[in-house]
């Protein structure tokens, strides 16, 4: 049994919490030990972008302690909620692990053959990708991961993997089985038909235009722009430089225009949500960094910070410090709404109700 006192967000008030049976409650709870005071309580942070289990460079982790020590990194830099979109290697025997974050997967990533980076995703033509979409969907935990666009090498530049009317088909499906579906872009071609069928998320989003930022706004569709990642557009557009002269100039003018676009779609009333992409060729443990990018693109501070804490935690369907609540929190010894770079070091971080190791140098 525990207890904290200090000030709640998003509320913004001073409180006294307590944890018991792993649980937040605000009746008092006596003998409980005092871990926390006068500090700023958070819901755990959210990565709603990560890959546990894709080891650096691409390809698959060699085990599951790979996998686990990934899942660790995240907990260590105060993520205790990770949307997992898209890994081949199955990481559920990791929920059993009561020091590791809690992680909602999307399956494994749908692309088609020689569409996505190799090895990672399963690949299907557009006639089985409905089959595969509800076979992903119960290999989940409430989402599937769809490769949208990738560079077409007979056109030399970022084309669309699906026809509309096959997209539409598998997110209908998807949604019968309960699930919902995200899909990677970074042009702008494959938006329309993804957007109108239905589709709950954007990954990345660099190619959004303002009609399309308009019609997810009607819809409620979310988009994770992983910021930190956009930043590497200027590299993957030299490396293919040489061979796809077209697909590095779309490269270079998504990643200037990446910025324009999130605050846009921020400002249109497009959900933006926390995510860095993790795995591959990004380090785990980085949101605040995504944070403090969503923050430089235009959203204000706490609406960024929102975007990888509270926001996040009720998009994913997890609640955040109520009454009831699994104590999954992290402590700041300065406010994170007025300064995020607070964000890089918890003071304390509590996950299932246990004090959890500071972070790691």
């Amino acid at each position: 049994m525990l207890h904290l006192s200090g000030v709640l967000l998003p509320e913004g008030e001073q409180r006294d919490l307590w944890v018991r049976d792993g649980a937040i409650t605000f009746e008092r709870v006596p003998g409980a030990e005092t871990v926390s005071r006068g500090g700023f309580v958070l819901p755990g942070l959210v990565d709603a972008h990560c890959h546990v289990g894709i080891a650096r460079g691409g390809g698959p982790v060699d085990d599951l302690t790979a996998a686990r020590e990934q899942a660790l990194v995240e907990r260590d830099a105060g993520v205790l909620l990770l949307r997992d979109c898209g890994s081949p290697v199955d990481t559920r025997a990791l929920d059993d692990d009561p020091d590791l974050p809690r992680i909602l997967r999307a399956g494994r990533h749908v692309a088609r053959e020689r569409r996505y980076i190799p090895g990672l995703a399963v690949e299907v033509e557009p006639a089985d990708l409905v089959e595969e979409v509800r076979r992903q969907a119960r290999r989940g935990d409430g989402w599937v991961k769809l490769v949208g666009d990738w560079i077409d090498r007979g056109a030399g530049d970022l084309g669309p993997l699906w026809p509309d009317d096959v997209l539409a088909a598998a997110v209908s499906a998807a949604h019968a089985e309960g699930v919902r579906v995200t899909a990677h872009t970074f042009g702008t071609d494959a938006l329309p038909g993804l957007v109108g069928a239905g589709i709950d998320c954007i990954e990345h989003g660099t190619g959004l235009t303002e009609d399309l930022i308009g019609e997810m706004a009607a819809r409620g569709t979310a988009v994770v722009p992983t910021l930190v990642n956009v930043a590497h557009f200027p590299g993957f557009a030299d490396a293919g430089e040489r061979k796809f002269p077209s697909y590095a100039s779309t490269m270079r003018r998504l990643h200037a225009s990446s910025g324009a676009v999130v605050r846009a779609a921020y400002e249109a009333g497009v959900p933006v949500f926390a995510g860095t992409d993790a795995g591959g060729g990004i380090d785990h443990g980085v949101v605040a960094d995504e944070i403090r990018a969503l923050h430089a693109a235009g959203l204000p501070r706490a609406a960024a910070l929102a975007a990888g804490s509270w926001a996040a935690r009720e998009w994913l369907g997890l609640p955040g410090l109520v009454e009831g609540a699994p104590a999954d929190l992290v402590v700041y010894a300065t406010d994170p709404r007025e300064d995020l770079d607070a964000l890089t070091g918890p003071e304390l971080t509590l996950l299932r109700g246990r004090v959890v190791s500071a972070p790691r140098s």
